[in-house]
């Protein structure tokens, strides 16, 4: 237990699995993952869109193959990928024998979905023949019809069966790299099926809350879902499902495991909703600065406060921290301890140049210890 027991949070055992060289579950960082939303046959503008995501920190991209084109592009995007590539499959058994061959990290189908036991069969021999994982979707809107009947409409209990059901089907044919989802759009319905099925079976578990919504509504959502499983130690690699570009839901991804202090990457802004008493305008330098800084992915803190109200109290906990002064003149903090005044004009280049000066002295001092411990 740490000096600070509300922070810890207790993480549920899993198997873990590799996708391509990405630990899955165990001990592994949770990671965050995307989907591209290009045309796969277009190789070209996919794996354009899939270098914003790897910039953007994703450490799994999956892409959507539903035809032979798609599938036939695949080996191209897989090779030019720096991060591993799971393959979208549904309904057509053999573009996930295509998309095993081109070299796909992980099968992302519904076993249920797939045809007979032998089509499942098949799919897994090509999955074991090319070291492929495969993960499980379960989603409430396209749930089995016998389990719609027998439960009456998608609840957590339909879920859990139905992935457990799909669970078996790989068992049987002796798999066991596989991941699991059981997504909704309904907040509390994907929540009680997620918490049901970490009770009922002990392999790593892919969290999502589907079709959240846009930007600003599917990340409130997505967090409120997200984040209660991550907190209470669930979910070993997470999607945030929004009608953005899909780097955006790398960053959101990113923000609720920070929140929570599950996993940092970049700098983590701690500003106030600004005020009257503001002596620079906040919002816009906010704004300004989670632009400029996104290359940066040291882990690091930044406090910007408009005023000394709570300035000092909240620069005190971060790396560099700036509280605004009168006549345009606010004062910077480095390490918590007040350091020296910039000028409103020349405020957010200077603060971008400690950042960028703070995340290198980082950098050097981790390399360092690493080879002192080698």
């Amino acid at each position: 237990m740490s000096i600070r027991p509300w922070r810890d949070i207790a993480r549920r055992p899993s198997r873990q699995i590799m996708v391509g060289n990405v630990p899955v579950g165990g001990d592994a960082p949770v990671t965050v993952q995307t989907m591209t939303n290009t045309p796969t046959e277009d190789a070209a503008a996919t794996i354009d869109q899939i270098r914003r995501c790897e910039e953007a920190g994703a450490d799994i991209i999956r892409v959507s193959c539903p035809d032979t084109a798609s599938t036939a592009a695949l080996g191209q995007i897989v090779r030019a990928a720096k991060v591993p590539i799971v393959a979208d499959i549904h309904f057509h058994y053999k573009r996930a024998l295509e998309a095993a061959d081109a070299g796909a990290a992980c099968l992302r189908i519904n076993p249920g979905n797939i045809g007979s036991s032998d089509r499942v069969a098949e799919v897994v021999r090509a999955a074991k023949a090319n070291g492929c994982a495969i993960r499980i979707g379960v989603n409430a809107g396209s749930l089995e019809k016998d389990l719609l009947e027998k439960y009456g409409e998608p609840c957590p209990e339909a879920l859990v069966e139905s992935a457990l059901d799909h669970i078996k089907l790989l068992q049987d044919h002796d798999f066991h790299e596989y991941k699991v989802a059981v997504k909704a759009s309904d907040v509390f319905l994907a929540v009680a099926a997620y918490q049901g099925l970490a009770e009922a079976t002990d392999c790593p578990l892919h969290l999502g809350i589907t079709e959240a919504g846009g930007l600003i509504g599917g990340t409130v959502k997505s967090s409120i879902g997200l984040g209660s499983l991550l907190w209470f130690g669930i979910g070993d690699t997470i999607r945030v499902s929004l009608s953005a570009e899909p780097e955006e839901e790398v960053r959101v991804g990113f923000e609720i495991l920070k929140a929570l202090g599950i996993r940092n990457r970049g700098v983590r802004v701690v500003s106030c909703p600004s005020c009257a008493r503001q002596g620079f305008d906040v919002i816009r330098t906010v704004q300004a600065l989670e632009e400029r800084l996104q290359h940066i992915r040291t882990p690091m803190s930044l406090s910007v406060l408009g005023c000394v109200v709570n300035g000092p109290g909240e620069a005190r906990e971060t790396d560099i921290g700036i509280t605004g002064g009168g006549n345009g003149k606010h004062m910077v903090y480095l390490s918590g301890v007040t350091d020296h005044h910039v000028q409103d004009a020349d405020m957010i280049d200077h603060i971008v140049k400690l950042v960028e000066a703070k995340a290198a002295e980082i950098e050097a001092s981790d390399a360092a210890a690493k080879l002192a411990a080698a």
